[in-house]
């Protein structure tokens, strides 16, 4: 069953996000994957399926393997649900997880440790990525001499913008922002290297954090196709763009069309709406085995 939006009647909704339904069931919240997808920060029309339950199962398994940092999850198995979510099995099972309410950091984490996307754009540019210097000589998709972290803010409408550390820390204050970042550091050099004996290479990601009684601690989703770039290792060559298992494929579709990538995005042929399914499927059994 395809999900594209989600809603229960008597269980209040905080918010929906581009891909993420929000319910607020009290003393905890009841997060909702659907099978929406975006691009270049537009929701696409149509969904891509299984894509909910994907990410959901992928970001269960790794909150659980990562679990030297404190996460918001509470439940990912419907039947540890509370009884006035039973009558929804067919809108949640597999698809959602019932986690801590916790204040949300606004600043998101992204950390690198190859030369892709933005980053490449930048280095090109200016030989920097996200103001931060960086040797010159690299080919687009080398690995970096060392992981960097590169923050941006959040934005849930619109595009994130990449911010200085000197920003990051005047919004987290120093001492949050140098515990963000060495978590981030730790988080994604742990899942790299997990990935790495799976066949795949990540090589950026992002991460979030929130407040809960004064402690740090990891929220939303980790190291899934949405929220990384997951490229396979058998096929990986510096000075090119490598194929991904991300929605990279979706993006290098739609930077053929003669679309100015604002609202409305245009419908998506099947085949690629297939082939990007088959895609977030293959990274979920690939790293979850």
């Amino acid at each position: 069953m395809e999900i594209i939006s989600c809603n229960l009647p008597g269980i209040p909704k905080l918010r929906s996000g581009k891909v993420r339904e929000i319910f607020d069931l009290g003393d905890s919240l009841l997060f909702v994957t659907t099978d929406r997808i975006s691009a270049f920060d537009v929701i696409m029309p149509d969904p891509i399926p299984g894509k909910g339950a994907v990410l959901t199962g992928l970001s269960a398994f790794w909150f659980q393997r990562l679990d030297f940092v404190e996460n918001h999850v509470l439940a990912t198995r419907f039947e540890d649900f509370p009884e006035a979510l039973r009558p929804f099995r067919e809108q949640l099972e597999g698809r959602s997880m019932i986690v801590k309410k916790a204040t949300p950091l606004t600043v998101e984490c992204v950390v690198r440790g190859f030369l892709a996307g933005s980053g490449y754009k930048e280095y090109v540019a200016s030989r920097t990525i996200c103001g931060q210097p960086v040797p010159t000589g690299l080919l687009q998709s080398d690995a970096l001499p060392h992981t960097m972290f590169t923050p941006s803010t959040k934005a849930d409408s619109g595009h994130d913008e990449n911010i200085t550390w000197e920003q990051c820390c005047g919004i987290l204050g120093t001492d949050l922002a140098e515990q963000v970042r060495d978590i981030s550091i730790r988080l994604y050099e742990a899942g790299r290297d997990y990935a790495r004996g799976r066949g795949i290479i990540v090589a950026d990601t992002k991460f979030e954090f929130g407040l809960l009684d004064g402690r740090l601690i990891l929220i939303d989703e980790v190291l899934t196709p949405d929220s990384s770039r997951f490229w396979p290792a058998d096929r990986y060559l510096p000075g090119t763009n490598p194929p991904s298992f991300d929605k990279q494929y979706l993006r290098d579709y739609l930077e053929m069309l003669d679309w100015d990538k604002t609202p409305p995005a245009p419908n998506l042929p099947p085949e690629v709406v297939q082939q990007t399914a088959r895609k977030y499927r293959e990274a979920f059994e690939r790293l979850t085995g």
